[in-house]
């Protein structure tokens, strides 16, 4: 294979792994419920099970993460992460396939160094289309994986756990397409370094109008199979290896951008997981959804999101990204301010009702593709190239966080949304509030040349 052909089958690679994630979620989430009303647990045991899974990706993101700036390889992260979402899916235990997606930050920083900023936001873009596709495809294995009722040596299949059975034949066979489809291939950038302007004090490589791609997925493919091996190897010069984390926090993390983009990260994931935990109880309740129901509604949802991020991806050609964070969280505000009118305190009958929870649905998964591309493109132009995978790490261990206490909120106020939905409220008034305070900082710092001899003496 050539450069270009290895870079497709790679991207490919993790549009699946993506695309599996997402039909995880899809056909595990729809069951959770039922089975913990068997097991006559209370509602707040449902946030509890879905921050279970959160709670390891928090801790291990960064480690993936640091892992693979240290030696600019991913592919033996993903299958050594994909082992744990193997065994937590045959012994159901949550905690086990949070670790396997903490190489999520690995993925997000490789993806960072292989392409270029102007097109970043489209790539995430599609990238995350494709764990929205997985939610639309779960819901069909539903379909008949909740007709199981047979024992498989010493496990029992049933529509309870037949779902983490299928997942973990899934993830077996993922492994097999990894070893043959994956490569580490070399970074996009090439050339000499240049520094920020201004108080920002990191190395940002410069690309030379020469080495310009012309088109997606076209990378000087003859210089660079000529002299670059198809593998990165660890860094030998120790002055390329990138800093510790210990010099990383205070220089990175505590700058104002970043702060803004990493309490979006937060807020985003906080009301997104608050409002799925909250919305199966809600239908059973108010609606009478049952398993079937709710997979239809996930498929559903999973369409719109999917065609919110084709709508994110072309108009991250046309907009700066913080214009797209801010439409998003204009739509996000809108929407948390129809449920708290019609969804707190339902009025009317079954059909009024049910449109509202439409409508209010709706509107969420609308704002949902906007805030996620913007926010992650802007994070990996505002942050240090060759720190990606730990400070992409520390990003989605941020939204780890979220996605522990979001649940865990929610799953306490299924009884009271005015409350929960307030709370939802005031966080995203507060981010924008601050992205109003911090637009002209969010963008991608300005680079400048180190000085140079010439022939004029300038």
């Amino acid at each position: 294979m050539d450069y270009r052909q290895k870079k497709n089958c790679t991207f490919f690679t993790i549009g699946l792994i993506f695309l599996l994630s997402g039909i995880e979620y899809a056909v595990i989430l729809p069951t959770i419920w039922r089975y913990l009303q068997i097991l006559e647990a209370p509602p707040y045991f449902l946030g509890l099970g879905l921050s279970a899974f959160s709670l390891s990706g928090l801790l291990t993101g960064p480690l993936f993460g640091l892992w693979s700036d240290r030696t600019r390889t991913t592919k033996t992260i993903i299958l050594y992460s994909n082992l744990f979402e193997i065994v937590g899916k045959l012994h159901s235990f949550k905690l086990l396939p949070g670790i396997g997606a903490g190489a999520g930050s690995s993925i997000f920083g490789f993806l960072t160094r292989s392409t270029r900023p102007e097109e970043r936001a489209g790539v995430f873009a599609a990238i995350m289309a494709c764990r929205q596709a997985g939610l639309l495809i779960g819901p069909a294995f539903n379909l008949f994986l909740r007709l199981c009722d047979f024992q498989l040596g010493p496990f029992v299949v049933n529509n309870y756990t037949s779902p983490g059975i299928f997942m973990c034949l899934m993830w077996i066979l993922l492994q097999f397409v990894v070893l043959a489809l994956y490569w580490d291939i070399p970074p996009i950038s090439s050339g000499e370094e240049g520094i920020a302007v201004g108080e920002i004090e990191e190395e940002v490589p410069l690309v030379r109008a020469e080495e310009t791609l012309e088109t997606y997925g076209t990378v000087w493919d003859d210089q660079i199979e000529t002299t670059l091996s198809s593998e990165i190897h660890p860094f030998q010069d120790p002055s390329q290896c990138p800093p510790s984390p210990i010099h990383i926090l205070p220089t990175t993390f505590l700058r104002e951008e970043v702060v803004v983009l990493l309490t979006a990260q937060f807020i985003t994931l906080f009301n997104q997981t608050a409002l799925e935990t909250m919305v199966t109880p809600l239908t059973q309740r108010s609606f009478g959804f049952g398993e079937l129901a709710n997979s239809l509604m996930y498929s559903l949802c999973g369409v719109e999101v999917i065609l919110g991020f084709f709508l994110v991806r072309w108009l991250s050609r046309q907009v700066e990204d913080r214009v797209v964070l801010a439409v998003g969280l204009v739509i996000c505000s809108v929407a948390c301010v129809w449920c708290l009118i019609f969804l707190a305190n339902p009025q009317g009958g079954y059909s009024w009702e049910l449109a509202t929870f439409i409508i209010g649905v709706f509107l969420q998964l609308l704002g949902l593709p906007f805030v996620a591309v913007s926010q992650v493109s802007l994070f990996s132009k505002v942050t240090a190239e060759k720190t990606q995978g730990f400070s992409q790490g520390v990003r989605r261990s941020v939204g780890g966080l979220a996605t522990i206490l979001g649940p865990l909120w929610a799953g306490g106020l299924t009884g009271n949304l005015y409350l929960m939905l307030g709370m939802m409220l005031a966080l995203l008034l507060m981010i924008t509030v601050m992205l109003i305070l911090s637009y002209d900082r969010l963008v991608e710092p300005k680079v400048v040349q180190h000085a140079q001899s010439s022939d004029n003496g300038e």
